[in-house]
């Protein structure tokens, strides 16, 4: 029996799965099937009625009947399934509220003589409600078939009918309802089964979705780290460039020093040092130390920028700055690497516009703006110009503008430019990610808007609208 229900699909392999249908079958929408079971309560009752047209003389005892089949199996079987510990029973609960009215049913028709030749129907109506308003599998609506109609068939050999020949059409009616309802009941738990299925296959689907989509935001997320530190690295090596210059001046003046403190330390130990030899060295000496401060003032202001850009783009603070003073500081460590490339750096930003916004996100964009630009608009040996042009749109906005006269983008890449690892020069090391970021932190952190408008050999434009204050 258990293989042929398996090959009917009535009955799953796992046990835990099983047990998870029944309980989910038995117990969906307990609300309605309670209404239902007090429904089928008062239906049973009110057929007292029909009993006084049948057989007025013993409707007193019919209707007892089924007053105290009501009173003691009916409403308190529907009451029990409000208890969590009585809920698991919940099929065994429903076939004894079915299988009692239904065999009690027999016994009132014992006493209605000659009410058999009418039990058809009213088994019929019990079957009907059986099959239709309660969760009963097609296993638990067999045995409750079995039971009533082994009932019916033992009581009705010993009532008295008007005409014989009614049992037979009494037992087929009944045999037939059983046999449709037992079809309906079947197809109706096959569906369920179909549906419980699809449903746990769904849910291991979404579970194995969402790990993999958890493993790749994770890897996005340190490939994102990555792309960061791979344009703080750019940063630091065009500085660390730049600084070289004043450093090693610094260093070479420093040097010639100590040749003229030589020489001095020398005739003044001969005692042979002229008004005109003093003078020179004092000259050469002043004019080193000028070369040396200015130098030194070079490389601290350099350093100074670079680490204020560099706690800006490491932090997530938020605080009110002069873009103009901030874009200054920006371009003083972005202009080692651009300028060594042979870039040209324009910048267009009238005093006094205060962003209260993150820089450091602001500096991330900005940055992988031009290191984007440095290494996709202009081939190998192509210089150009970068523009950045801030503008105040009333009150509440400003624009940034992004141009480069490189060779632009291709039409076909356009509408991916933004999406994440979509690169055209992965096999040069690129990851995809660098206008990903900047449309992320832009659209999210920044509560702003971007487009790009780009033609090939003519260059390419990113507009930014930014919110001055953030909500």
């Amino acid at each position: 029996m258990h293989k042929l229900l398996l090959k009917l699909g009535l009955r799953f392999d796992d046990p835990h799965d099983e047990r998870r249908f029944v309980r989910q079958f038995t117990l969906d929408d307990l609300s309605r099937t309670q209404a239902a079971m007090v429904l089928g309560a008062f239906v049973y009752c009110s057929f007292s009625a029909m009993d006084w047209i049948l057989s007025p003389d013993a409707w007193a005892a019919a209707t007892a009947i089924r007053l105290g089949v009501a009173g003691l199996v009916l409403l308190p079987a529907t009451l029990l399934l409000n208890r969590p510990g009585a809920r698991p029973w919940a099929e065994q609960i429903y076939l004894v509220y079915c299988v009692v009215p239904g065999c009690m049913l027999s016994v009132i028709y014992v006493f209605l003589r000659p009410s058999f030749d009418h039990g058809a129907a009213g088994m019929i109506v019990v079957i009907l409600f059986v099959s239709t308003l309660l969760p009963l599998r097609m296993s638990a609506f067999a045995l409750f078939a079995i039971l009533t109609w082994t009932c019916f068939a033992l009581f009705e050999t010993i009532a008295t009918h008007d005409n014989p020949g009614l049992a037979l059409v009494n037992n087929a009616e009944i045999g037939a309802a059983y046999a449709l309802s037992l079809y309906g009941v079947g197809a109706r738990e096959l569906r369920a089964r179909r549906q419980f299925r699809t449903a746990q296959e769904l849910q291991v689907e979404k579970e194995r979705s969402e790990a993999t989509l958890a493993e790749l935001r994770a890897t996005q997320a340190h490939l994102v780290q990555a792309e960061k530190l791979a344009a703080l690295g750019q940063l630091v090596a065009g500085v660390a460039h730049e600084i070289n210059t004043p450093i090693g001046l610094a260093l070479t003046t420093s040097t010639a020093f100590d040749h003229h403190l030589a020489q001095l330390r020398r005739s003044v130990a001969s005692g042979q040092v002229s008004r005109s030899q003093l003078t020179q060295c004092v000259d050469r000496l002043s004019e080193g130390a000028a070369l040396i401060f200015s130098n030194l003032t070079r490389a601290t202001d350099l350093v100074h920028n670079f680490k204020q850009v560099a706690v800006d783009q490491a932090a997530e603070d938020r605080r009110a700055f002069d873009v103009h003073a901030w874009l200054v500081e920006l371009m003083s460590t972005l202009g080692p690497l651009l300028r060594r490339k042979g870039h040209e750096v324009r910048l267009t930003c009238a005093d006094g516009i205060v962003l209260d916004s993150y820089p450091g996100a602001l500096a991330q964009v900005v940055s992988n703006l031009a290191l984007n630009a440095v290494i996709h608009a202009y081939p190998e040996g192509r210089t150009g110009t970068l523009a950045i042009d801030v503008v105040r749109l009333g009150d509440a906005q400003i624009r940034i503008v992004f141009r480069d006269d490189g060779r632009g983008i291709p039409k076909e890449n356009l509408q991916r430019i933004f999406d994440p690892f979509f690169t055209t020069r992965r096999d040069k090391g690129s990851t995809g990610l660098g206008l990903h970021i900047v449309y992320n932190l832009v659209t999210s952190t920044l509560r702003g808007r971007i487009e790009l408008e780009s033609s090939e050999n003519i260059g390419t434009e990113v507009t930014i609208d930014l919110p001055t204050e953030l909500p």
